[in-house]
């Protein structure tokens, strides 16, 4: 943590005064609420306007976690995700000065977590370097999770998580003036399950006109449809007992909650023959394409021109599905039956195996297991996103991060959520620790300069130093020690995907 400085910081927000902190030659506000805790009558409901306060708050330690399963693959949170308190919804600002007249550009950043974990005050999200830096002011936020953010319940609007993200945004608006901000310049920014939320964001109502521009980190292309996300969220309260609907799941202490969902979670297969696909990933939820709240996938709506008033940037790593090695010890010990198993799940057209092994000839079992996960998971709704983009008039620019990480003898590659510790700098949290380690760190801070200054270049200007995506040249930004420019690089993988496309997950047999 950052020296505390004297003179301590205030704003005054359209519900009331604020006091931070002023640490290393920024002004930081943590744990501001943005909306009413989701509890009582407010539970499972869209989220509701703040109620002001007098005096001054004290802005000086993040809002508590959202309920969640933090477990992934056997992985612990070690603590950090089971705080206690109600105050969910808030948000934290780090300014290089709360001076209205400033205007800087604004990056507001979603975290991941497959929809199910994650937290806004997560030591990998401390964003001094990049406010500072890239003399931005950084808003980070906190949404509902889980069931209480994503499962389906009869009598509760759909997606609720991404309308806690909108309420954030729309406090943004009304309030980042006053801390130096730019509302007429915001820029959104996640990645994975963060990334979701950027591109739904992009095609929901409820949000046009609450960002200029956005950047998707490894976008995962999995989203349900109103009928599976009925489904799963019937099994989630069956699993304990209950109905789907927010009087009996209201019964429940939404901190317990999250144990019904990991249960179910471990019994997922016994579900193949409805969920399909979804019943061999590592989460329940994914946004629900529910007509309303979030009316087509952001493939289609995209495509349609829902966009082409936002500026993308949309990107993955190269080597994505190489973490869940890592969660779920599988290294040296895949199969060619479990991967036989994989091609035939996650390859396009229903012939995955046929196509893939034809395609990559002389890639091991191990490798056509982790390739085809990360062609369907990550890079090719990716790619897609962006073909999208310009097919509906907008601007898109792609890049892959194809730095081969250090760690575990560089089996980790490049891997899902490397690209976090690289932007945030916070090379001792999230993988950190174990793809880059401290020997690493000189040749990690290249990578770092590359992509914070692309961030906060597009985020300031919309340029991000590399031409626009179009479907003929498709060129793309290669993030490596020597970085590039080039005509998208996973060009097998784009070839044996471009006559899919990326739907809303049905219900099979309904």
């Amino acid at each position: 943590m950052p020296a505390v400085e004297s003179s301590e910081p205030e704003v005054r927000t359209a519900t009331g005064r604020v006091r931070g902190r002023r640490e290393g030659g920024l002004a930081v506000f943590r744990g501001i609420p943005y909306a009413q805790p989701p509890l009582g009558e407010a539970r499972f409901r869209a989220p509701r306007a703040l109620r002001a306060w007098d005096g001054v708050r004290e802005a000086y330690e993040f809002g508590p976690p959202a309920p969640q399963d933090a477990n992934m693959g056997g992985r612990s949170d070690n603590g950090l995700f089971s705080g206690t308190g109600d105050d969910w919804l808030t948000v934290n600002v780090w300014t290089p000065a709360p001076d209205p007249a400033a205007r800087r550009p604004v990056m507001v950043w979603i975290h991941g977590g497959a929809y199910k974990h994650g937290f806004s005050g997560s030591p990998g999200y401390d964003a001094q370097h990049i406010a500072r830096d890239g003399e931005v002011v950084f808003v980070s936020l906190n949404y509902r999770l889980g069931i209480e953010g994503f499962a389906s319940i009869e009598g509760a609007p759909a997606n609720r998580g991404f309308l806690d993200q909108v309420a954030a945004l729309e406090w943004v608006q009304e309030n980042i003036a006053a801390f130096g901000g730019d509302p007429d310049n915001v820029t959104i920014l996640g990645d994975s399950a963060g990334a979701g939320s950027i591109a739904s964001l992009m095609v929901m109502p409820s949000a046009t006109g609450l960002f200029r521009r956005a950047i998707g980190q490894s976008l995962p292309g999995t989203f349900f449809s109103d009928a599976l996300a009925q489904d799963v969220g019937a099994a989630i309260a069956a699993e304990a007992g209950l109905r789907p609907t927010v009087k009996d799941l209201g019964g429940v202490d939404p901190r317990k909650l999250p144990a019904i969902g990991h249960a179910l979670q471990e019994k997922m297969r016994l579900h193949e023959n409805r969920w399909g696909q979804l019943s061999h990933t590592l989460t329940l939820f994914s946004p629900v394409v529910d007509g309303e709240v979030l009316p087509v996938t952001p493939w289609q709506g995209l495509a349609r021109g829902a966009g082409r008033d936002v500026e993308l940037i949309i990107g993955h790593n190269r080597d994505e599905w190489r973490t869940f090695f890592l969660f779920g010890n599988l290294f040296g010990n895949i199969t060619r039956e479990q991967a036989a198993e994989a091609l035939r799940h996650f390859g396009p057209d229903g012939d995955g195996e046929r196509i893939y092994r034809e395609a990559f000839p002389d890639t091991s079992d191990e490798d056509l297991f982790e390739l085809v996960q990360t062609d369907w998971l990550f890079r090719m709704p990716a790619q897609q996103l962006a073909e999208a983009q310009a097919a509906g008039g907008g601007k898109a620019y792609l890049y892959e991060l194809a730095w081969q990480s250090p760690g575990m003898g560089g089996r980790l590659r490049a891997c899902h959520g490397l690209d976090g510790p690289l932007l945030f700098g916070t090379y001792d949290a999230h993988l950190g620790p174990v793809a880059i380690g401290p020997e690493h760190t000189a040749e990690a801070a290249v990578l770092t300069s590359q992509i914070r200054t692309a961030w906060t270049s597009f985020a300031a200007t919309g340029d991000p130093g590399w031409p626009a995506y179009d479907s003929e040249g498709r060129l793309t930004r290669i993030f490596d020690t020597e970085p590039s420019v080039v005509a998208y690089p996973e060009e097998t993988s784009r070839q044996l995907w471009q006559n899919h496309s990326f739907q809303a997950m049905p219900l099979l047999g309904s």
